[in-house]
């Protein structure tokens, strides 16, 4: 298999004979992306960035094969590919074995269309719900983001393709990611957000991406301290490095000694003037070496996928589509349901009203570098028509709150779709060499736009059987409106399939079991405050959920948060240590009377401890299926290493001997969880 690392380096004495058969010029040449700036804005503009697979070095001498880049998240963009939902929502399915699913249907798709290298698993840490494109990771948890991304690391690289990680590191804002230098102390770094990263590489990726920003005053496709240090030296990764596209490295010199292998997606700093910087003696023809052998090494174990079994056939195969749709429907997160409105009546429901724009939009996130070409997109509107085929279905835009009204108290049964699209959130390319805006991060609120939230206000009290459904890439604001509806259902951007399983929730086809993988606060204060034009800031050690906790914050909902057409019951919870990890198991009933799926969390506490740390951390999870009347025994195990923290004083990580609190439930809400306690 290749994701496994030590298939990978027994083909070091390989590479290691190509790469001494190679001139100065032909290894810098395995170091240089192919595809010019007026190509790839060319394709921008004419059909769109990444319609083909953007190559980068090769040796046809030797045989080198050529890296065939290939952009994700949510699928592939090369071409007309199926599109997943958003990483996001994906993670709110908190279920590795469907992300990793995801992953062998991507990379299966990535070599239909002529790549082999997919730059797609996207683990960086919002710091704040605001960053335009968190709709491309997890969530704003470190152990998630990294079970989720390993997850997706695994599947890809099943299918001979290369996963490449990105963007290390500390890339979480749009506005100024090409000028910002973040800093953050050392147990921030290693705690919160370098873990997820390491876990992606434990699962085998073979590439790592670095990021635009700087990094202490660096820039992060320079750094020696991150590329060379904690990539190459600390964790022992065996793969390559490639800079994040036309603007990730600044100068030749300090990127070649810095640890780059590769610039893409066209070749500025390196190519002649990296042989030049070799000649000239500011970087060593070693440093090169060992880039070329990383790149050789890397491309000779990916290269014996028998391409003729990734026919065209499968991309946008039914199977993929199926799985999209599987991905929409797992990812659902009901967040409220006051006198259990959802799910609605299929026979009951004669006359529906959809309001909102956004409801006859098809909306599947950003239209910058993640985004995906579909052949089609099932909005809302079109989902639920096909579900009702025999019901009048009204759309309404919204635009005249009178009219709104007048319809809402008219129907049966009210829909609101209200939310983003890529010109709220998204990548910002706005460059010395491009002027291509494509959303950027939420400068204003990170609630509803103030017309949707007057909307809700005005139209939702006439009919209570109505329900908001929200479209976003992360966590939006619910405390100015929630009172005017009876349920909320958070959709994120659910793909292609994404109308259809708005439909099939919505009318109780489909059970929802997706939890939230953020907090949703009462007031954004509460979160850390980021200036998104910023040229530099400080990234603390306490966001999200455990701020709040910390702060003895009560949010409005908590992380892990989300609720079903059936009950649960957890009981009989049991906490051991059995040899390098802990061991959490309990009994889960469903009470209720449909079939659903239940999320089971772990987490650790340190309450004891005689540093600083978090009340309790996320350090396991498992989704289950269980039938009416059903019981099952989870068990979650986490290893022991997961509880040390990072000691600065010492450069290393630490195992406190002491008393820890284990949780298990299904939210991180204190009344949510069984609580025991460990002897470490």
């Amino acid at each position: 298999m290749k994701a496994n690392k030590q298939t990978r380096l027994s083909y070091t004495t390989q590479a290691q004979e190509i790469v001494d058969q190679l001139s100065l010029e032909e290894k810098v040449y395995l170091m240089s992306g192919r595809v010019s700036m007026e190509e790839m804005l060319e394709d921008f503009k004419v059909r769109h960035y990444n319609w083909r697979p953007y190559p980068a070095g090769g040796n046809e001498r030797l045989g080198v094969p050529e890296l065939k880049f290939v952009d994700g998240p949510r699928g592939v963009v090369s071409g007309n590919s199926t599109c997943f939902p958003v990483s996001m929502a994906r993670g709110a399915a908190f279920d590795p074995a469907l992300e990793e699913r995801i992953g062998r249907a991507i990379g299966q798709e990535v070599r239909a269309q002529g790549g082999n290298f997919f730059g797609g698993v996207c683990v960086n840490l919002p710091y704040n719900p605001g960053w335009g494109r968190s709709q491309e990771v997890y969530g704003e948890e470190s152990f998630h983001l990294g079970a989720m991304g390993a997850a997706l690391v695994k599947g890809v690289q099943q299918e001979n393709v290369i996963a490449c990680v990105k963007h290390f590191a500390f890339n979480s804002m749009e506005w100024a990611r090409f000028k910002v230098s973040v800093l953050a102390d050392k147990r921030t770094e290693r705690e919160v957000f370098f873990p997820h990263f390491k876990d992606c590489l434990d699962a085998g990726a073979a590439s790592v991406m670095s990021a635009y920003n700087l990094y202490h005053g660096v820039h992060c496709g320079h750094s020696d301290y991150l590329l060379n240090q904690v990539l190459k030296e600390e964790w022992d990764f065996d793969g390559f490095v490639v800079s994040d596209f036309a603007w990730g490295i600044k100068d030749t010199v300090e990127a070649g000694n810095g640890g780059m292998d590769v610039e893409m997606c066209h070749t500025k700093f390196f190519g002649d003037k990296l042989v030049d910087a070799v000649k000239d003696g500011q970087v060593s023809e070693e440093k090169i070496n060992q880039a070329a052998l990383r790149i050789v090494r890397t491309l000779l174990a990916f290269d014996e996928a028998d391409n003729d079994t990734y026919d065209k056939d499968l991309i946008v195969s039914q199977e993929h589509i199926a799985l999209a749709l599987e991905a929409a429907e797992k990812s659902m997160t009901l967040m409220q349901n006051e006198d259990h409105v959802l799910p609605f009546s299929k026979t009951g429901t004669k006359r529906i009203a959809i309001i909102g724009a956004l409801g006859e939009k098809g909306n599947i996130g950003d239209h910058g570098s993640s985004r995906v070409f579909p052949p089609y997109i099932v909005t809302p509107l079109e989902g639920i028509k096909r579900l009702l085929p025999d019901a009048e279905v009204v759309f309404d835009n919204g635009e005249d709150v009178e009219r709104a009204k007048q319809l809402a108290s008219s129907v049966d049964a009210v829909v609101f779709v209200a939310g983003y699209d890529h010109d709220d959130e998204g990548e910002s390319v706005t460059n010395e060499d491009a002027d291509l805006k494509a959303g950027g991060d939420r400068q204003s609120s990170l609630g509803l736009h103030a017309k949707d939230i007057e909307l809700i206000n005005a139209v939702g009290p006439v009919n209570r059987q109505s329900v908001a459904v929200l479209i976003g890439g992360n966590m939006i604001m619910i405390e100015e409106w929630k009172q005017s509806v009876s349920a909320i259902l958070m959709a994120y951007y659910p793909g292609m399939e994404g109308g259809t399983a708005i439909a099939r929730t919505l009318f109780g086809e489909v059970n929802p079991g997706g939890k939230l993988p953020f907090v949703v606060p009462t007031s954004e204060d509460h979160l850390p405050q980021v200036d998104w034009d910023a040229s530099e800031i400080k990234y603390e050690y306490y966001h999200g959920y455990t701020k709040l906790e910390k702060e003895g914050i009560t949010p409005a909902l908590p992380y892990g948060f989300g609720l079903s057409y059936t009950q649960f019951t957890l009981s009989d919870a049991h906490f051991k240590v059995e040899k390098d990890q802990i061991i959490a198991t309990c009994q889960v009933q469903n009470t209720g009377k449909v079939t659903g799926d239940e999320t089971v969390q772990l987490y650790v506490g340190f309450s004891q401890s005689k540093v600083d740390r978090p009340v309790k951390v996320l350090r396991g999870f498992k989704r289950i299926t269980l039938a009416p009347g059903q019981q099952e025994t989870v068990e979650i195990a986490c290893p022991i290493e997961k509880m040390k923290w990072y000691n600065p004083s010492t450069g290393g990580w630490e195992l406190e001997a002491m008393d820890y609190e284990v949780f298990i439930g299904n939210s991180s809400d204190s009344q949510d969880l069984m609580q025991g306690s460990i002897r470490l």
